[in-house]
């Protein structure tokens, strides 16, 4: 029985890391269609959110099921209750990738402003976060995340200053209020992303060490 547990467990980490590599993977390339002004790659992007979400699903029910049938313990329960919260953070990272590929579709026909403010810059730090807090999920050690705090508080403070970027851009002159909107709107995601990813950190680190820290 204890062999089957954790094979099980196994196959249910192996989930979280398809998991990990499809979400992060949707953020990436709903960037990439920002970038190039690529609508086509937008729309595959987005089309991904049906399979992200048979993803999230499959965990879930890998998960409860463990919980049913074998009523584990200790380190074992923490990693299948960091197997769950770190399902629901990888899902909203890929269902925000959905959202910047909508607005990359939308602004895939106008140049865009300022090299994009920064953004791409923003989304390269917000991926490597995600990277290492995934690394550390599967190493099942902390040295990954060590600092993450601390890149949190440079994503949020690129995002003030992409908003104030934003903001000069549209007194400068009025028909740039759309796009710049949409700037706004997606260094917001990227934001949230960056607190997704220290969610998952602190979900990994009390499964390795059994205490609780806040990481942001």
């Amino acid at each position: 029985m204890t062999d089957k547990f954790h094979e099980e467990l196994k196959a249910l980490k192996d989930l979280v890391r398809e998991q990990g590599a499809f979400a992060s993977g949707m953020l990436s390339d709903s960037m990439i269609a920002l970038q190039n002004r690529d609508p086509g790659l937008a729309a595959r992007v987005y089309a991904r959110r049906v399979e992200l979400a048979d993803k999230s699903h499959a965990i879930e029910e890998a998960a409860l099921r463990l919980i049913a049938l074998y009523q584990p313990m200790a380190r074992d329960l923490r990693s299948i209750v960091c197997a769950l919260r770190m399902n629901f953070a990888l899902y909203r990272i890929g269902r925000y990738g959905k959202d910047i590929a909508q607005l990359a579709e939308e602004l895939s026909g106008e140049p865009h402003l300022g090299n994009l403010m920064s953004l791409p810059h923003m989304e390269d730090l917000v991926s490597a976060m995600i990277a290492d807090a995934l690394k550390a999920y599967w190493i099942e050690g902390i040295e990954p995340i060590a600092g993450m705090s601390h890149r949190d508080d440079v994503v949020d403070n690129l995002r003030y200053t992409i908003f104030r970027e934003s903001l000069t851009h549209m007194m400068e002159d009025p028909r740039n209020i759309p796009r710049c909107i949409d700037y706004v709107m997606i260094a917001r995601y990227l934001e949230r992303c960056a607190d997704h990813a220290c969610d998952i950190a602190e979900q990994v680190c009390y499964m390795v060490t059994g205490e609780r820290v806040e990481v942001k």
